[in-house]
């Protein structure tokens, strides 16, 4: 009793399985499932990149929607565009600072934190936070367009170990 596999006291019977998540708002259609490539994103706003187990990620994600206090949809309005990443090498357009989206990211964080997760780039979260879409091309945002964002998705950063594709898992509310 209380022995693992390997018959030790104190053994798991499986490692907790890390894996890479992120919590978005998307501007465009994207499917429960629905895979894309890294870098074929359909728009979207970052709310909080982080790794933890994935029945974890699942219950922090649903449990920050339903506790920020943030009515979704939320109508945030876009700001002027910024250079972000190595150098300056990715063009983003920003989002004005937004009471709602500010709590909802704030929860996420929070309920990620306490759910034992690792959060990327945490200078980057709560007063760092600067929610922005990223330009893609031909597809983007502009300043001055309000854009609705009806959902949190949670997307699988790395389906079936392979860091070349997106899969959303889930989407609240």
């Amino acid at each position: 009793m209380g022995e693992g596999p390997g018959g030790s006291p104190g053994e798991s019977e499986s490692p907790v399985r890390i894996h890479p998540f992120v919590a978005v708002a998307f501007i465009e259609p994207a499917g429960i499932g629905q895979r894309f490539g890294k870098r074929h994103w359909p728009l979207h706003v970052t709310l909080l990149r982080f790794d933890t187990a994935p029945e974890a990620a699942h219950a922090a994600v649903a449990g920050a929607v339903a506790a920020s206090g943030a009515a979704l949809p939320l109508r945030v309005r876009i700001g002027e565009d910024a250079d972000f990443g190595y150098r300056g090498r990715v063009r983003v357009s920003l989002v004005e600072p937004d009471a709602g989206l500010q709590a909802l990211h704030d929860r996420l964080r929070e309920d990620v934190a306490a759910a034992g997760g690792r959060i990327h780039s945490p200078q980057h979260t709560g007063q760092g936070f600067r929610p922005h879409v990223t330009v893609q091309g031909e597809r983007r945002v502009h300043t001055g367009q309000v854009v609705a964002l009806g959902s949190v998705a949670l997307v699988d950063m790395a389906p079936d170990g392979d860091t070349d594709w997106r899969v959303p898992l889930a989407a609240w509310p």
